[in-house]
């Protein structure tokens, strides 16, 4: 064994222990790559066939992660922190149409999804505020220890909202540092301004009120 094949076996030694050691996926997938290449070339120059195997199936795979974590990174990279501008987030939403009067959730209920207004007017019952398209609501709850909705959302007319479940959502609030610190923002803003105008409305109810007005299913 030459002394360059040997360095590049430590190598790959170090990008294996260096790839179980990160605790976020980009940099997880790009080391273990390096120690994937660096794997088969010692492997090869050495005839180690096992190994060779398994580190030539292991790279393709680590590649295709790779791609899709850039991927759901360049789609949410366009938010806006300023406006709030959610366009890019688009292509991870999933359309749904209420009726006027229809609740989107309640205070109270568990919260299984996120929501961007798309078109129509949504209400805030407990705090009186309207919001407009291109919105974003529903994400506190999943910050709470009770791991309950907060408010309730009513449709004021006919509403089309954009629906993201809470695997995707938490999958790129905790991939994508942009979009986790716009949410942090957003949270923190919507729990200042909701305690300054209407305290009592964030007491979260153990339960939601169900008895009227049928809540779309999504």
């Amino acid at each position: 064994m030459t002394f360059w094949i040997e360095m590049v076996g430590w190598a790959a030694v170090a990008f294996t222990f260096a790839a179980y050691s990160m605790k976020t996926m980009l940099p997880l997938r790009v080391v273990a790559i390096l120690a994937n290449i660096s794997f088969v070339y010692f492997s090869y120059e050495e005839s180690i066939l096992p190994t060779l195997v398994l580190h030539l199936a292991l790279l393709p795979l680590n590649v295709t992660r790779l791609v899709q974590i850039l991927k759901m990174r360049r789609k949410v990279r366009d938010v806006s922190h300023q406006d709030g501008n959610l366009e890019g987030l688009r292509p991870l939403l999933k359309a749904v149409d209420f009726d006027d009067g229809s609740y989107v959730f309640r205070k109270g209920d568990p919260p299984d999804r996120i929501y961007v207004l798309d078109a129509g007017e949504i209400e805030l019952v407990e705090l009186g505020k309207t919001l407009k398209p291109g919105e974003l609501f529903g994400e506190i709850a999943f910050f709470t220890e009770q791991k309950v909705r907060t408010l309730s959302a009513k449709c004021k007319g006919p509403c089309r909202i954009l629906t993201m479940n809470e695997n995707d959502f938490l999958r790129v609030y905790y991939q994508d540092p942009s979009f986790g610190f716009y949410i942090i923002k957003l949270v923190a803003s919507r729990l200042y301004e909701g305690i300054e105008q209407r305290p009592d409305a964030y007491r979260t109810a153990a339960g939601g009120d169900n008895s009227s007005n049928e809540r779309h299913p999504v």
